[in-house]
């Protein structure tokens, strides 16, 4: 989760949710967000709430994360009751959860199934780096319920990983997916990250092509983002690396579009390709379109019913306030209309399914014919009453956000 939590009025000690927020509950699908937030090293790059100290007191170690969680999960229970239905989309992200024993991912996920009910369908996802779990945790993860694995790859050039201080040679992302089909994951993705200082459009050609040769089922792709803070930003200023270009990231998304189709993969987000409707993530497409989730973990964000909160960032702060019975949630804030039509435009948007047009106001809707004019809108679906947007407005597409939201 991002480092930085925004401003938000104070919530509640014991975590309550006004009865207006319960009383939506159910209106929409629900999912888990679980945050586990330790990693072996910190990548250059990385402005993620994230620790790499084995033991970081007061009840944050990895030792005790998985007890920790769970009590956040049966506050969620006492505060929710039976409200949501079956859960959805469990979706295990960090750092790297995988650092966790996979009994004590398990242990997480039969808890919440224990305490809410997961669907006959669920999609259970976690996150790997690819050099963080084996064959046999991957086959402990597999039988106990998980359905869908993500490595972080980021590129298979040797000297682009150096850059983003990432550990992993280019040759182990397609041994991890081939441990995970091995171990019976029938969905597998692997996220890339363009536009690294140093990267040239051939490395991110032999990038695409060798995360299409491991054999997965769903690809996201990233331009880089220099966040603030960051070893990679302070390399940067120093001059060491060149400020990543606008221009080449667009040039290499267009690479990443025109390869990945070619291939057997179709967008359904802008960063997102996927083989099949099958393969596409369901928990962010749970978030895309205005789900339910409760976030788990320190530095969390979660939404229910309008209301969406954040929780204390430390692990030990996050650790101390549950083993006193309290909620671990800092601040949150009330959505109204017109906050909950924004974050539609802004998310829906970016989906291949697009964003219905009568979600717009009458400046928005003309901004929409201008945009479909200009190319950034595909026509045949603006005729049928949804904005989608054609390969040069996903290019653009925060540009045309701004315009129908005037």
């Amino acid at each position: 989760m991002p480092s930085t939590l925004p401003e938000g009025e104070p919530a509640p000690v014991d975590g309550a949710l006004p009865d207006e927020a319960l009383e939506k509950v159910g209106s929409w699908p629900f999912g888990i967000y679980v945050h586990v937030p330790f990693c072996a090293s910190r990548c250059g790059y990385c402005d993620f709430n994230t620790y790499t100290a084995e033991e970081l007191g007061g009840g944050g170690s990895k030792a005790d994360y998985a007890d920790t969680a769970i009590r956040e999960l049966e506050l969620a229970s006492r505060i929710l009751g039976d409200r949501p239905g079956p859960v959805e989309t469990v979706f295990f992200g960090g750092g790297t959860p995988t650092l966790l024993p996979p009994e004590e991912l398990v242990r997480i996920l039969q808890r919440i199934d224990d305490l809410f009910g997961l669907s006959s369908d669920v999609e259970v996802t976690t996150e790997a780096n690819p050099e963080s779990i084996g064959l046999d945790g991957l086959q402990q993860l597999r039988h106990g319920g998980f359905t869908r694995v993500s490595f972080g790859m980021q590129s298979a050039a040797e000297h682009v990983l150096s850059v983003l201080d990432r550990r992993h040679t280019p040759g182990r992302v397609k041994q991890a997916v081939g441990d995970a089909h091995a171990a019976g994951f029938e969905h597998v993705s692997v996220d890339l990250i363009y536009a690294t200082p140093g990267e040239s459009d051939a490395d991110w050609q032999h990038s695409l092509d060798a995360a299409i040769d491991t054999g997965v089922d769903h690809v996201s792709a990233y331009s880089l983002i220099v966040e603030l803070g960051t070893r990679l930003a302070a390399r940067i200023s120093r001059g060491e690396l060149p400020m990543p270009d606008d221009d080449t990231a667009a040039d290499r998304y267009l690479i990443a579009d025109d390869t990945l189709s070619h291939n057997g993969f179709e967008w359904y987000e802008v960063s997102n390709w996927a083989r099949s409707p099958a393969a596409r993530s369901r928990h962010n497409l749970l978030y895309w379109t205005g789900g339910d989730w409760w976030g788990i973990g320190p530095g969390a964000h979660s939404h229910v019913g309008g209301v969406r909160w954040w929780n204390v960032k430390h692990p030990s702060v996050y650790a101390q306030r549950l083993n006193d019975g309290e909620s671990p949630a800092l601040g949150r804030e009330r959505l109204d209309a017109d906050a909950r039509r924004l974050e539609d435009v802004m998310l829906r948007l970016r989906l291949r399914d697009g964003l219905p047009l009568d979600v717009l106001d009458d400046r928005g809707r003309a901004a929409a014919t201008v945009a479909r004019d200009d190319g950034l809108l595909a026509p045949t679906s603006y005729d049928d009453g949804v904005a989608v947007l054609t390969l040069r407005g996903r290019l653009l597409a925060d540009a045309v956000v701004r315009d129908l939201l005037g």
